[in-house]
C-alpha cells in the first residue's frame, strides 16, 4: 500500500492488563468504522461531532478512512476486527494540527485515548509538527483529562461554548514520567492476569501418562490449586482424574488462563478459539515455533499476533510453564514435579532446561520462591513485563532472572533502575548476551563490545552473576540477611588457615578487614564460640560478620550452629558462614524470634561450600547496599538547547538520503548542531596549500597545529598527520608540506587538504561518542584518547538519558581516570568540562534519534577549561527506536 508507514504499527497493553493492536487506518476500514460508530450512544457522538449524527455521512466516511499519513493522519486501535478507539489529527500549520479522539462506549475507562495521543504525537513529530490544539465540549471531561494527565504544558480558552486546548507535543519529563507511570500499571496487571488466574483449562492433554498435557494436569493437581482446572479433550472424559470437556464452548465457566500444549501447526487455531470464549491469557508449552526455523518462526508471528489482537497475554511459546505459590493461588503449570518452598524469591528463566536447573537449585539451596516464569522463546512477556509486577508484588523481595537475550535492554534498564531502589536484581547473562541469538529468539543485536551491556546494567543497580552457582549464592544474602551498612568486615573461625583465606579474598573484593581475624581452637567448646561471637557482634567497627566453622572430633556442632544464628539474629548485623556440611539456607542455621506485631519469624544465617563463594557474595550484596544508598542524582533540564536548529540541520542533511544507508554531515554542519547545543569546536580553517596554510594561521594567531582532514591520519601524531606547537611561518611551511607529503602517499590524494588550528592549551585527550545502537537505543561512551584504551578497552558506557551524577561516574569509572586527577605529581586537571558536554550529549541523542554516531575526538581537559578539537557525525533516515515515547509490546 502506497506511503503506508508500517512502522506506526504496534500492539499495546491497555490499562486493565488486555491488549490491542493499533495501526494506521485504511480505505478497507470503512465497515469497521461505521459499525463502530452506529454502536456508539447518542451523548458520545454529540461529544464527538457536537450535532447528533445516527449514521456516518458516505462522504464524512469516506473522508475518514481516506487519509494521507502526513498532513492528515489517522490511527485505529482494534480488539480482533472491531474498532474500540480512533485518534486523528490534521494538520493547519507548518508545525501544529488539530487532533480529535472516539472511544468506543464499550471500552471507555481502558486509558485508550492517552495511548492514541502517544502514538499520534509520535507520529505528528515525524512531519514536523510540533503542537497539537482541539476543540471540546465543557461537558467532555474525560477527553479534557486526557489532555491535561498526559504532562504536556496544556493551555486552555473558552470560546463560543467550546474549550480550545493548545499544548506542545515534544516530550517532556513530566509526559515520559506519565507514560512510564502507565506502562507499568498496564504491564504489571496483565502480568498479574497470567499469574494469579482463578480458573484454569489445560488444552492439548493426553490419556497418556508420560505425555506433557498429562504431566502439567498432575502438577497442577499435586500444588493443590485454589482455583478452577479444566481439560479440553475430544475424547476422554477425565484425565489424570481431572474431568475433561469436548471444548471450549462445553467449560462450565470461563477459564483465565489457558495452557496449551497442542502441536505448533494448531497452535493459532487454538489461540482463536480462546479469544472466542473470553479466555484472559495463554501459556504456551508446546514448542516447534521460531527455535526451529523460519517456518515455525512464521507459526508464532501469526500466533502472538493473534493473540494480542484479541487482547490476551501469551507465555511462550516452548515454556517450561510458570508457578505463583501464593497461599491464595497455589499454582504450579509448569514441567517441574518438585517444587521450592513458598519463599520471595522471584525466578524468571527463558529455556525449559535453565528453568529445571533454577528450580533445583532453589531447592536444594533450601530457598524458597515467589513465584516463577519461563517466557521461552519469549515472543510476548518478556522479563521486562515479569519485572513490572514483580516491583509492586509483597511477596518477591528479591529477582533472579536468567537472560539468554535482551528483547529491549534500555527498557529493561529504565524498569531496573526503578525496581533495583527497592529490590534487589540478579541476572545471569553470557558475554554474548546481545550479540548473538540464542535458537528462537527474535530480537536485535549489538556489535559493541561485552562489558558494554554489563555497564548498562551496573548503571542500573542490577548484579551481574555469571553462572547459576553465583545467582542463589547472593540470593542466599538477600533472601535471609539486611543489607550490609558498610565494607567494615569481621572474620572469626576455628580455623587459622580458613581465616586467613577469608580476609585475603575479602581484601580482593574490596571490603575492608578492620582487625585481626579471631581464630579459635578447632575444637572449641560453644560457651567460648558463643563468647567470641557476642564480643564480635558487640564491636561498632564492624558491619559484616564472616564465620566458618570446621567441625572436629570435639567440637559441639549442633550447639555452635544454633548459637551463632542466634547471635546473628540478635545483631542485625548481615553475616554469611562457611559451615562445613551446611549448604545453603538450612534449618540447622535458623532460630526463630517474634517480631514486633507477635508473629513467629524465622531468621538464618545463610552458608556457603568455599570461603570464595561467601566472601563474593557478601562483596556483591555490600556493593548493591551502597548504590542503593547513594545519591544517583536528578535527570537534566537544560536550558540554552536549540533543538530547531538541529532538527533544520538533520532534516537537511537527509532530505535526499536512502533508508538504512549512513550519511556523514558537512564539517561546518556539525560544528554548527555541535552549536546548538551550546558545544563549541575550537576554530580552524581548512587550507589546501601552502599559502591558504600560511594565510590561515596569520588570521588564527601563532601558535597553530596542523591536521590531515583525512580520518586515517587526522589523529595519528605516530604517521606524521598531526604536527603541534606550530610558532613561525618558517616551521608551518615545512610542516603542512610534510603532511600533504604522507597523505598523497597512505591514501593517494591528489589535493590533500590540512586543517590549521588554534593550539589548545596541554592537558589529557580524551574520546566522547553518542549515537543510536540498534539494540541499546541512545548510548555514550567516554575514554582516553590513543591506541591502549582503544586495544584493552577501557572504555565506559551509559545510556540516555543520563543523571547529573552520572556524567562525572562515567569520567571516574575508567581504569586510566587517574591521568586526570594528577597522576603521578602531575596537576589535576579540571574534569566538569567534560560532564558538561556528556550532559549536553545525553540529551542531544535522547531527542534525535536520526544521530547514529556522534564522534568527539580528542576533547581536550586542561586545568581549568576543555577545548572540542574535532568532532564527526553520522545520520541516519527512519531510525528505530525500540523505547520510544510511545508505549508498545516489542
Amino acid at each position: 500500500m502506497e506511503n503506508y508507514p508500517a512502522g506506526w504499527e504496534a500492539d499495546v497493553v491497555l490499562r486493565d492488563g488486555g491488549t490491542a493492536h493499533l495501526r494506521p487506518i485504511v480505505p478497507a476500514d470503512a465497515e469497521a468504522l461505521s459499525r463502530m460508530h452506529e454502536a456508539q450512544s447518542p451523548e458520545s457522538v454529540y461529544l464527538r461531532f457536537f450535532a447528533p449524527l445516527p449514521r456516518l455521512p458516505k462522504r464524512d466516511l469516506e473522508r475518514f478512512v481516506n487519509v494521507d499519513h502526513h498532513d492528515r493522519v489517522a490511527l485505529i486501535m482494534l480488539i480482533g476486527d472491531d474498532i474500540i478507539g480512533v485518534g486523528r489529527f490534521d494538520k493547519i500549520s507548518a508545525t501544529s494540527a488539530e487532533v480529535a479522539f472516539n472511544i468506543a462506549d464499550a471500552h471507555q475507562g481502558r486509558g485508550i485515548g492517552s495511548i492514541l495521543l502517544e502514538h499520534l504525537a509520535a507520529a505528528a513529530r515525524e512531519s514536523g509538527i510540533r503542537k497539537f490544539t482541539a476543540e471540546v465540549l465543557p461537558q467532555n471531561r474525560s477527553m479534557l483529562q486526557v489532555f491535561q494527565a498526559a504532562g504536556y504544558e496544556v493551555t486552555r480558552g473558552f470560546d463560543d461554548g467550546v474549550v480550545a486546548v493548545n499544548f506542545d507535543i515534544d516530550p517532556t519529563t513530566r509526559s515520559i514520567e506519565v507514560q512510564a507511570s502507565r506502562e507499568h500499571r498496564a504491564e504489571a496487571l496483565s502480568v498479574r492476569t497470567v499469574l494469579h488466574p482463578t480458573s484454569v483449562v489445560v488444552i492439548g492433554a493426553s490419556r497418556k501418562r508420560n505425555s506433557t498435557g498429562h504431566l502439567l494436569i498432575r502438577n497442577i493437581t499435586a500444588a493443590k490449586f485454589t482455583g478452577d482446572l479444566w481439560v479440553v479433550h475430544p475424547e476422554a472424559d477425565q484425565i489424570a482424574g481431572v474431568q475433561a470437556y469436548r471444548t471450549l464452548e462445553d467449560l462450565p465457566g470461563t477459564a483465565d488462563l489457558a495452557v496449551i500444549a497442542v502441536p505448533a501447526e494448531s497452535a493459532t487455531e487454538v489461540v482463536q478459539e480462546c479469544a472466542a470464549h473470553g479466555v484472559k491469557a495463554v501459556l504456551v508449552i508446546s514448542s516447534g515455533f521460531a527455535e526451529t526455523g523460519d517456518e515455525g518462526a512464521e507459526l508464532q508471528r501469526r500466533m502472538v499476533a493473534t493473540s494480542r489482537a484479541y487482547g490476551m497475554r501469551v507465555v511462550g511459546p516452548n515454556s517450561f510453564g510458570l508457578v505463583n505459590e501464593a497461599a491464595d493461588v497455589s499454582l504450579n503449570a509448569s514441567l517441574a514435579p518438585f517444587l521450592p518452598d513458598s519463599g520471595s524469591l522471584g525466578l524468571f528463566s527463558q529455556s525449559g532446561a535453565l528453568g529445571t536447573a533454577l528450580l533445583s537449585a532453589a531447592k536444594n539451596r533450601g530457598l524458597g520462591i515467589s513465584t516463577f516464569v519461563s517466557a521461552g522463546n519469549r515472543a510476548d512477556m518478556s522479563g521486562n513485563d515479569v519485572l513490572q509486577y514483580w516491583e509492586e508484588d509483597p511477596d518477591t523481595k528479591t529477582v533472579g532472572l536468567y537472560l539468554e537475550s535482551i528483547g529491549n535492554p534500555r527498557k529493561f534498564s529504565r524498569i531496573a533502575r526503578r525496581v533495583s531502589r527497592v529490590k534487589p536484581i540478579i541476572v545471569i547473562k553470557s558475554d554474548l548476551t546481545g550479540r548473538e541469538l540464542p535458537p528462537g529468539h527474535i530480537v536485535r543485536t549489538s556489535s559493541l563490545a561485552p562489558n558494554t551491556l554489563d555497564q548498562v546494567l551496573g548503571q542500573a543497580g542490577v548484579i551481574r552473576a555469571d553462572t547459576i552457582h553465583q545467582l542463589f549464592d547472593l540470593a542466599q544474602v538477600f533472601s535471609t540477611q539486611s543489607l550490609p551498612a558498610g565494607r567494615r568486615v569481621g572474620v572469626i573461625g576455628n580455623s587459622a588457615a580458613m581465616a586467613t583465606l577469608l580476609v585475603q579474598r575479602s581484601r580482593s573484593e574490596g571490603l575492608h578487614v578492620e582487625a585481626e581475624p579471631v581464630s579459635l581452637h578447632p575444637e572449641v567448646d560453644a560457651e567460648r564460640f558463643r563468647t567470641e561471637l557476642d564480643a564480635m557482634y558487640a564491636r561498632d567497627d564492624i558491619d559484616s560478620v564472616i564465620v566458618t566453622f570446621t567441625p572436629s572430633a570435639g567440637a559441639e556442632e549442633a550447639e555452635i550452629a544454633a548459637h551463632l544464628s542466634e547471635a546473628a539474629a540478635r545483631s542485625q548485623k548481615t553475616t554469611v558462614a562457611c559451615f562445613l556440611g551446611i549448604h545453603g539456607v538450612k534449618d540447622e542455621l535458623t532460630t526463630y524470634l517474634t517480631d514486633d506485631e507477635g508473629a513467629r519469624v524465622s531468621r538464618t544465617v545463610p552458608s556457603y561450600v568455599g570461603p570464595e563463594d561467601a566472601v563474593w557474595a557478601l562483596a556483591r550484596a555490600t556493593d548493591y547496599s551502597r548504590w542503593r544508598a547513594a545519591d544517583h542524582g536528578r535527570f537534566l533540564e537544560i536550558e540554552d538547547l536549540d533543538d530547531k536548529g538541529v532538527r533544520s540541520i538533520i532534516e537537511s542533511a537527509l532530505s535526499d538520503a536512502r533508508p538504512g544507508t549512513p550519511v556523514r554531515l558537512e564539517r561546518s554542519d556539525t560544528r554548527a548542531l555541535l552549536s546548538c547545543y551550546g558545544i563549541e569546536v575550537l576554530p580552524y580553517i581548512t587550507a589546501a596549500s601552502v599559502e591558504e596554510g600560511l594565510a590561515a594561521a596569520e588570521e588564527i594567531g601563532y601558535p597553530v597545529a596542523l591536521k590531515a582532514v583525512t580520518n586515517v591520519l587526522r589523529h595519528r601524531m605516530e604517521l606524521g598527520g598531526v604536527r603541534l606547537n606550530i610558532d613561525s611561518p618558517e616551521e608551518l611551511r615545512e610542516d603542512f608540506t610534510a603532511i600533504q607529503r604522507i597523505i598523497r602517499q597512505v591514501i593517494g590524494d591528489s589535493d590533500p587538504l590540512v586543517d590549521v588550528q588554534t593550539m589548545a592549551p596541554h592537558g589529557v585527550p580524551c574520546v566522547i561518542r553518542a549515537g543510536e545502537d540498534p539494540l541499546l537505543g541512545p548510548l555514550l561512551s567516554f575514554s582516553l584518547a590513543g591506541d591502549t584504551t582503544e586495544l584493552l578497552g577501557d572504555v565506559s558506557h551509559r545510556v540516555a538519558p543520563l543523571t547529573d551524577r552520572e556524567a562525572g561516574d562515567m569520567i571516574k569509572s575508567i581504569k586510566a581516570s587517574p591521568r586526570l586527577f594528577g597522576y603521578r605529581g602531575l596537576p589535576p586537571m579540571n574534569i566538569d568540562p567534560l560532564g558538561n558536554v556528556l550532559e549536553r550529549l545525553s540529551v542531544l541523542v535522547e531527542r534525535h534519534p536520526q544521530i547514529r554516531e556522534l564522534v568527539i575526538h580528542p576533547m581536550v581537559a586542561t586545568e581549568t577549561e576543555g577545548h572540542v578539537l574535532s568532532a564527526r557525525i553520522d545520520l541516519l533516515l527512519d531510525p528505530t527506536r525500540i523505547d520510544s515515547t510511545r508505549r508498545l509490546l516489542s
